[in-house]
């Protein structure tokens, strides 16, 4: 079944407020085929009811100025990032759903929590299931929503407003490739549009040819968590002081009948799964932990970049191709543990992303980098072994047992258990939409 999402608006009686408060009031709804996200108690109606009584233009102007940032920005802990992607910062005097909206890239979350007081008056939110599901899915229900309310206030005889203004913008934006590659990094890097005043996005921009637009993205997610922007040619240069070599040809390939299933409809921890199973499987791994030199040789390098803490200076991990068959590859963690997992997400990412010139591993919650976590969770640590060896015991020290005969961190086993529903996973884990 195909999936889907509601925005809208039952009209209902003002007698106050501006014209445009007035001509769009009324019953505000967020629903899929499962659920209501707006659900709630009325207190004034002393019952239940699917939405609250809101202005619908208040909803449809705050998606309307953060329709780049709710569409391509990962989630993150800064308060800036809660004003744009929190409904209940919408205010104007009502009691906004408590839901917090951010994508991957790829798919979008809306999550949906419920009041923090039992007593909330005069709406108490009761919350529903997380929705996740493809962005796509997401902007036609905003393309829906924006324009009903906007018929609505020429009903109502209310000529032209600032949401008017506001979408027509968003749209010629979105209609132009070259401005809507450049709100989209803006988005990415965390911020709203025109707001940088420095030339960040040209630097981007003028890496594209070495690094790719999707490598653009990455490094500019990665830049959202309040690094530096990395040019090609300080990657270069990291890469030449740091990095050791990597021979293309020799780096592990999954064969045509080993293909992974992969798209919009699987979330990204799934489909890294797919790829790690699809390859141990061609290389026939069973469930064995594997040892450094093999990790390495598949990668297309010498074992001894596990070990070499010594020049982890750089701030992500990452592979550079240098031309047709040598390429560096730099590992970030001073940690074994660390080390082996960066490189098991690299020789996922070239599995998942291939072609690229540019590989990076970094800290950020886009769609490829859980892709390449999860990856290298189910890759270095099978999941249907760590869970035999669990045996239901989930206990911090048995997890600990199990990562060290894997040789991973505790949290690749937790992430694991999580992902496969093992363990409880809350609404502030930052995986949540992966």
């Amino acid at each position: 079944m195909q999936e889907e999402l509601v925005i809208s608006l039952a009209p209902e009686v003002l007698d106050e407020g501006s014209p445009e408060e007035r001509a769009a009031f009324g019953l505000f709804t967020i629903q899929s085929q499962h659920c209501s996200l707006t659900e709630g108690f009325d207190f004034f109606l002393n019952g239940y009811r699917s939405g609250p009584l809101v202005s619908g233009y208040h909803a449809a102007e705050w998606f309307a100025w953060n329709w780049w940032r709710l569409r391509w920005e990962s989630r993150s802990a800064s308060t800036d990032w809660a004003l744009v992607h929190r409904m209940s910062s919408i205010g104007e005097g009502y009691v906004w759903p408590n839901i917090a909206i951010f994508s991957d890239g790829v798919r979008t979350a809306l999550i949906s929590s419920s009041s923090a007081r039992p007593d909330a008056k005069p709406f108490r939110y009761v919350g529903a299931p997380p929705l996740i599901l493809p962005s796509p899915v997401f902007e036609t229900a905003v393309d829906a929503f924006i324009p009903r309310i906007i018929g609505r206030l020429r009903d109502q005889t209310v000529s032209e407003t600032n949401l008017d203004r506001i979408w027509r913008d968003v749209l010629a934006e979105r209609s132009q490739p070259d401005i809507a590659r450049y709100r989209k990094l803006e988005a990415l890097l965390g911020r709203d549009p025109d707001e940088i005043e420095d030339n960040s996005i040209e630097l981007l921009l003028s890496d594209a040819g070495r690094l790719g637009e999707q490598g653009l993205d990455e490094i500019a997610a990665e830049s959202a968590r309040g690094t530096d922007i990395l040019t090609a040619n300080q990657l270069e240069q990291i890469a030449n002081a740091g990095g050791h070599d990597l021979e293309q040809r020799d780096a592990v390939r999954l064969r045509p009948e080993y293909q992974f299933a992969r798209g919009a409809h699987l979330p990204a921890w799934r489909m890294g799964a797919n790829a790690a199973r699809a390859l141990r499987e061609q290389e026939r791994l069973g469930s064995v932990p594997i040892e450094n030199r093999m990790l390495a040789d598949m990668a297309g390098t010498q074992p001894v970049i596990i070990l070499d803490t010594i020049n982890s200076s750089s701030p992500l991990s990452f592979i550079l191709n240098e031309g047709m068959r040598k390429s560096r590859v730099v590992l970030r963690s001073r940690w074994e543990s660390g080390r082996r997992f960066d490189l098991a997400r690299l020789i996922g990412d070239r599995l998942i992303s291939a072609g690229s010139a540019f590989y990076p591993a970094t800290r950020a919650y886009t769609y490829r980098q859980k892709a390449q976590r999860s990856f290298a969770a189910e890759f270095l640590s099978p999941f249907e072994a760590v869970d035999e060896m669990l045996s239901g015991d989930y206990s911090m020290e048995r997890q600990q047992d199990v990562a060290e005969y894997f040789n991973v961190s505790n949290m690749t086993i937790n992430t694991l258990l999580k992902n496969h529903g093992r363990i409880g996973r809350d609404d502030s884990d930052f995986e949540f939409v992966a």
